[in-house]
């Protein structure tokens, strides 16, 4: 139900200025509730007042001039209420304190940020990870070293914070900090958040990323192929530490999750639906459900290092993920594969081979624990970049078979397609 919202003005009527006028009051309704705005600085003759329309009385340029300013200002408290309207943070107090601008807590920038970081600090480890807890935190810490390096300022007044001020700490990410073109653009998303919260609340009255576009570019993550992921998997390895890395990075590959997914899954995790073993669990960095048929593979290594870890609710014995990458360089040089080998490669592997086997993008993204489709969309790409280059190397392949047939003036049409079935065979 949409909520009500209304403006109302009465008399004061037991105070009179020298000149005997009495102020005239503001008071707002939201809903059921209803808080008053004080004296509007107007000051009006009790006998010129009406109740009943909340106006002054007559014609004259007295009468006018007040009236005017009284629309004027139902004018003004409408505006800030449809621009919240569907906000939730909407209250009686957040129109207050942007209408008469007595919020004055704030400022500046940065101790909006400090309010945002521990607004958000109850939510970790129920919506929000650590990890994008400390996110924010690098973001402020980000900025702050902006400020004083581009304007040799320890912070920025609400209303400086201009989209050109965005559009140079975006540069200064770029350049200074180093970061690649997704990683600033998850950097100046973290800033608009806090943004929008200081504007929700009245702080920031402009949209310094009005202007701005914050697009992710689509990247090639990097993804083993089956011939690369079958070397590894034939692999035995004596070192015992090398062996646990390979059957946990191929068990990734064969799930989708990330590394701290499967260090912290438990037996509880694993159900049985339909004589079939699925994972259903929920990903760490969304908290998305993720849920995922485990076939013979990885059911081989779950049964693999079952009476080694089941005491403890864990199915694998795990190590940091610093040390399964290091010991996966390890792996890739003794396989022969020329790939920077990592833990997040076997997700990526995962989406990649699922898209290729046909498995539905929508399916895809919910296995994964995708917050969204979009996330899941590169895999298409990888998939759709592969059949490319595939049909590249075919049409390569028939040239240089026609050439051949020509030069030897052996060329028959039924060529073409004897070799198209042998290719596709």
């Amino acid at each position: 139900m949409k909520t009500t919202f209304k403006v109302s003005y009465y008399l004061r009527s037991n105070y009179e200025n020298k000149e005997g006028k009495s102020p005239v009051m503001l008071r707002i309704y939201l809903g059921g509730e209803m808080a008053n705005l004080g004296s509007t600085k107007i000051f009006v003759d009790k006998s010129k007042w009406s109740n009943k329309t909340s106006r002054m009385i007559g014609r004259t340029a007295e009468a006018l001039s007040v009236n005017a300013s009284i629309d004027a200002m139902t004018t003004t408290l409408m505006q800030i209420y449809r621009k919240y309207e569907t906000s939730e943070s909407l209250s009686l107090d957040l129109i207050r304190s942007v209408f008469l601008g007595t919020d004055k807590e704030f400022t500046t920038f940065l101790p909006v940020f400090d309010k945002y970081i521990d607004s958000i600090t109850q939510q970790v480890g129920k919506t929000l990870t650590k990890g994008t807890f400390y996110k924010y935190k690098v973001v402020r810490q980000n900025f702050q070293s902006f400020l004083q390096a581009k304007y040799h300022r320890k912070d920025i007044g609400l209303s400086e914070l201009t989209s050109a001020v965005v559009q140079v700490f975006e540069l200064y990410l770029t350049s200074v900090v180093g970061g690649v073109h997704n990683t600033t653009t998850k950097k100046l998303r973290n800033l608009k958040t806090v943004v929008n919260y200081a504007r929700n609340r009245g702080l920031i009255m402009h949209d310094p990323f009005a202007n701005h576009k914050l697009r992710y570019e689509l990247v090639d993550r990097g993804y083993l192929t089956e011939e690369e992921v079958l070397r590894i998997m034939k692999k035995h390895f004596d070192i015992e530490r090398l062996e646990l890395v390979k059957n946990i990075f191929i068990f990734s590959c064969f799930t989708g999750l990330a590394y701290i997914d499967v260090y912290n899954l438990t037996y509880d995790k694993i159900v049985t639906v339909e004589d079939r073993q699925w994972l259903i669990t929920k990903r760490y960095k969304t908290s998305v459900d993720e849920n995922v048929m485990l076939l013979d593979i990885p059911l081989a290594i779950i049964r693999k290092y079952y009476d080694i870890n089941r005491k403890g609710g864990k199915v694998f014995p795990m190590m940091s993920n610093q040390r399964i990458n290091s010991y996966l360089k390890e792996i890739a040089d003794l396989c022969g594969i020329k790939k920077n080998l990592t833990f997040h490669m076997a997700r990526h592997t995962f989406g990649t081979m699922s898209m290729s086997a046909g498995i539905p993008i929508e399916s895809i993204a919910k296995m994964m624990g995708h917050a969204s489709i979009a996330s899941t969309q590169i895999y298409a790409q990888v998939t759709d970049n592969k059949i490319s280059e595939d049909m590249d190397r075919l049409i390569a392949k028939q040239s240089a078979k026609e050439k051949e047939a020509t030069e030897r003036g052996t060329y028959k049409p039924s060529d073409i397609i004897t070799y198209k079935m042998e290719e596709t065979a």
